[in-house]
């Protein structure tokens, strides 16, 4: 869907959905999304505005991740309705004058879009009325080397995000994709991993007559198998 000079609200995409497609301007030069960023993961997300407290601690947060993130082929890209003056006096301000939780001196290196007509967040349902109608909410979007939605995830204006857990999704995605298999909850690199059900009431006997390797059945439908810490980091994050 292409979003130039569109001004009415639309409905959000949904996961499974194609990205919507747009060009901005951002503290990082210009982009055309998500296709700059084909053959690579990317975390689109929003924040409600410059200069505020609990985005500025975010954003340091991100910033500090973001060589983790690159490491597992994933781009960082916020966005706010801020014009993109303000977004580079507020991230100036975030460098030479925040300190918070050790980090301090932060540089924010991943773009910032420019969003002023709000093109972008009304695309992807960032403006949630019951919230602002004029600040975006904290959307994340996880959009996979395709350009397909994979996850998305939506905060109230008044919490900040928990980034470990947003960087535990990327992994997670990344794995069940690698490894054609489904996360448990909680679940973290190491961990044991679900195997989707059988597709056969052959293959469902051999799940619980333990006759497929390294497979745990604590009923039909409910299978594990272990996979290493190593294993996973070898295949998602390329680390040997």
């Amino acid at each position: 869907m292409d979003i130039t000079n569109q001004n009415v609200t639309t409905s959000m995409p949904r996961i499974g959905d194609k990205a919507p497609s747009f060009k901005a301007v951002t503290t990082q030069g210009d982009i055309n999304f998500p296709e700059d960023y084909s053959g690579k993961w990317v975390i689109l997300f929003s924040h409600p505005a410059d200069f505020t407290p609990v985005c500025t601690s975010e954003f340091m947060t991100f910033a500090t991740m973001e060589k983790q993130f690159e490491e597992a082929n994933c781009k960082l890209v916020g966005l706010s309705v801020d014009g993109l003056y303000s977004h580079i006096a507020w991230l100036r301000t975030i460098k030479e004058k925040i300190e918070y939780k050790g980090m301090k001196n932060v540089e924010v290196n991943f773009p910032l879009i420019e969003d002023i007509t709000m093109n972008v967040a009304r695309a992807y349902g960032m403006l949630q009325p019951g919230e602002s109608t004029t600040k975006a909410v904290r959307a994340v979007f996880f959009i996979d080397p395709k350009g397909v939605i994979r996850t998305i995830i939506y905060y109230p204006l008044s919490v900040g995000r928990n980034f470990d857990e947003l960087y535990r999704v990327l992994i997670a995605l990344k794995t069940t994709e690698e490894f054609s298999v489904a996360s448990p909850a909680d679940w973290r690199p190491g961990d044991d991993v679900i195997i989707p059900t059988a597709g056969s009431c052959g293959t469902a006997k051999n799940r619980m007559e333990g006759k497929e390797k390294d497979m745990k059945c604590y009923d039909w439908f409910f299978c594990t198998k272990p996979i290493t810490k190593e294993e996973v980091f070898k295949k998602v994050l390329n680390k040997k």
